[in-house]
């Protein structure tokens, strides 16, 4: 417990003080899970939602596929990208390993398969008869997407901020395709395991409460989105 109570106050000065180190990692890891759930997005909310409307075959068999993506280990993901950006690789003339680019494009890889399946689900469930009224009304392809995603956005938007805590809190890719730079590639989660592995507890606490904070807030959005669901 002492050491516990040690790590909490030594967290809240180095926070207090505003330690260059751990709010490098925040930022980095903030901008990136950011950037990488927005990318996501907008490939994976247009494949949910033909996936919802559209039939065709194979169908059944991508929305397995993407379902069975949510629960993929992320250190599976970051050997996938680390074997694809070393340079024997196919990709290794475009130097993405070891750089937070790197980074980026496997959480991407990971939230495409969470805002696909969460919104398949919202747009799935939405009632039949509004996709029939704006057909009726006469709306293009363009504005009956627009109405049907704009019915399903609380579901879009879950998936959104599901997708984003996944991002943030992962550790398998950042480490593998990250390195774990120092000021460079260094993630929340990876200076949380370094730092207090040469025992830097002050530090790894510090960070773990950035992440618990964050994780926090988007549960409380998380909460309220399902409250205006269920609402309306």
């Amino acid at each position: 417990m002492e050491l516990l109570w040690d790590g909490l106050t030594g967290a809240l000065q180095l926070l207090l003080e505003r330690d260059t180190l751990v709010l490098r990692a925040a930022w980095r890891s903030l901008w990136i899970s950011g950037l990488a759930v927005a990318l996501a997005g907008c490939g994976g909310i247009p494949v949910g939602f033909l996936l919802a409307q559209t039939r065709f075959i194979g169908r059944s068999v991508c929305v397995v596929l993407f379902r069975a993506g949510m629960s993929i280990p992320t250190v599976l993901i970051g050997l996938v990208c680390y074997a694809l950006f070393s340079r024997r690789g196919p990709l290794g003339g475009l130097d993405l390993l070891y750089t937070q680019w790197g980074i980026l494009v496997g959480e991407c890889a990971l939230a495409v398969p969470i805002i696909v399946t969460w919104t398949h689900r919202a747009v799935g469930g939405l009632d039949p008869r509004a996709a029939e009224t704006v057909w009726t009304m006469g709306a293009g392809p363009l504005r009956r997407w627009w109405v049907l995603i704009s019915e399903a956005r609380v579901g879009i938007a879950l998936a959104l901020l599901t997708a984003f805590a996944r991002c943030l809190t992962e550790l398998g890719i950042a480490m593998m395709v990250g390195g774990n730079v120092k000021y460079r590639t260094r993630t929340l989660t990876t200076a949380t395991a370094v730092e207090t592995a040469r025992g830097e507890f002050d530090r790894g606490v510090a960070m773990s409460t950035i992440l618990f904070l964050v994780a926090l807030l988007v549960t409380v959005l998380h909460a309220w989105c399902n409250r205006g669901k269920r609402e309306r």
